[in-house]
């Protein structure tokens, strides 16, 4: 069999050094001459490029479900047995998450099949982690929810000193509380939040999760029906 000679294996470049100068010159001037095919091009690429992050948030997102919405050790508001779940990130030195919290009440209210996994995610100071840790630790004394609530509505700066006032007048053993506030588990369910929330890249509170979505920020009553409603929908 022959031998097939070696320049016969390589094609024939389409244009030489100057026509291709020349080609490109004349896309340059075409782009600087039309500079919104530029912008539509910019644009495009960057709606590919967030369709593409969100395809790969959903996928990690229903690879995270278990932890997102059924972990034994995160709170759960509304019906634990709920088929519908919205998973809540916030900090109670948080101004919008105080803003939100009577819409999502009135969700609540009016959504019995709806429960809501609280994922304490104190970013905003020390104070904040406090505060965490208290909520959490108020679980052993069957107070959770109380001292949510009454955190919640405190309007001002928090502190030690008043995180413990604010417990005490919820009705929690101070002492016990201060006890359980150390328990290793409460730190472990903190930093397992941060992952969580570093995974999906959330980095502001309030956000929340519901069904497929991750919707940040103080949703207004409507956006949480459309969502429970799509939610609803792929039961």
């Amino acid at each position: 069999m022959g031998t097939v000679p070696a320049s016969a294996q390589q094609p024939e470049p389409v244009f030489d050094p100057a026509q291709k100068q020349a080609i490109e010159q004349i896309i340059r001037e075409y782009l600087l001459t039309n500079p919104e095919l530029l912008r539509e091009v910019i644009a495009a690429l960057g709606e590919r490029e967030k369709l593409a992050a969100e395809g790969r948030r959903q996928t990690l997102m229903q690879e995270l479900r278990p932890q997102l919405e059924r972990h034994p050790d995160d709170p759960v508001m509304g019906n634990p047995e709920g088929a519908i779940t919205i998973v809540e990130f916030f900090d109670y030195q948080c101004g919008y998450c105080k803003t939100v919290k009577p819409t999502l009440a009135k969700i609540l209210a009016g959504n019995p099949d709806v429960r809501v996994v609280m994922k304490e995610f104190p970013i905003l100071g020390e104070a904040s982690v406090i505060a965490a840790r208290a909520a959490l630790a108020a679980r052993q004394q069957g107070k959770y929810a109380a001292l949510h609530d009454a955190l919640m509505a405190f309007r001002g700066r928090l502190g030690e000193e008043i995180i413990l006032e604010i417990a005490a007048k919820a009705g929690l053993d101070i002492e016990k509380l201060k006890a359980d506030m150390q328990a290793p588990a409460i730190e472990e369910a903190i930093r397992r939040n941060y992952q969580l929330a570093e995974q999906l890249e959330i980095s502001g509170t309030p956000a929340f999760i519901i069904g497929d979505a991750l919707a940040p920020g103080a949703i207004n009553e409507e956006q949480f029906a459309k969502l429970i409603a799509e939610a609803r929908a792929k039961l």
